[in-house]
């Protein structure tokens, strides 16, 4: 019994630890889209390439592994539904149908993939430790990459090396450092916690 009890609080993610509701789903959800859309708005475009620096990244790696898979993959569909719609939330107030021919919006899809694996992760009790967490953080940022230069790759019709030098290799310092943040916050929280 003793030991059930602690597999599912390992299972646990931060957002488990608010009192269970729907309500608390919901706005966790809702809190989260918002979230990414408002670091969106911090953007440092690169006059080399059609991808801008923004800070989504972070919260996108944040709040995945805050709210556990279910809730963080919700959250980027949300994000990504909206925006298509035409909430000006993408990066530099971007927004509408028009995105999908952007040569950035691979990341978008990405921003979903990486929620829902890295939600699974903290599942999986990686949100606990330092070290772990980090090697998260780099997971979910490789898989936004994927995402990102495969797209960008397939809509300018470059090489898939050209793709790589405009949507990875100008932002791998800035997403390590935004990896670094995040993985050290959220041990930090477990450890509040445990207090």
């Amino acid at each position: 019994m003793q030991h059930a009890g602690a597999l599912t609080l390992h299972r646990r993610v931060l957002a488990d630890l608010l009192p269970a509701s729907v309500v608390r789903d919901v706005a966790l959800v809702i809190g989260y889209a918002v979230l990414v859309g408002l670091l969106a708005q911090i953007v440092i475009r690169l006059p080399f390439t059609p991808v801008p620096i923004t800070g989504q990244t972070f919260g996108v790696l944040l709040g995945g592994m805050a709210l556990g898979a279910r809730r963080a993959l919700a959250g980027m569909v949300l994000y990504v539904a909206v925006g298509l719609i035409g909430v000006p939330w993408f990066a530099g107030g971007e927004g509408g149908f028009g995105m999908l021919s952007v040569p950035s919006f691979g990341f978008l899809i990405g921003f979903i993939v990486a929620a829902g694996v890295l939600g699974y992760l903290a599942r999986l009790g990686m949100d606990r430790k330092p070290l772990l967490a980090l090697l998260s953080m780099v997971a979910g940022n490789a898989i936004i990459y994927f995402f990102g230069v495969t797209w960008l790759w397939n809509s300018l019709h470059i090489t898939f090396g050209t793709a790589i030098a405009l949507g990875m290799t100008p932002f791998l310092l800035g997403d390590a450092l935004k990896a670094v943040l995040a993985a050290g916050l959220l041990p930090g929280a477990w450890l509040l916690v445990r207090k």
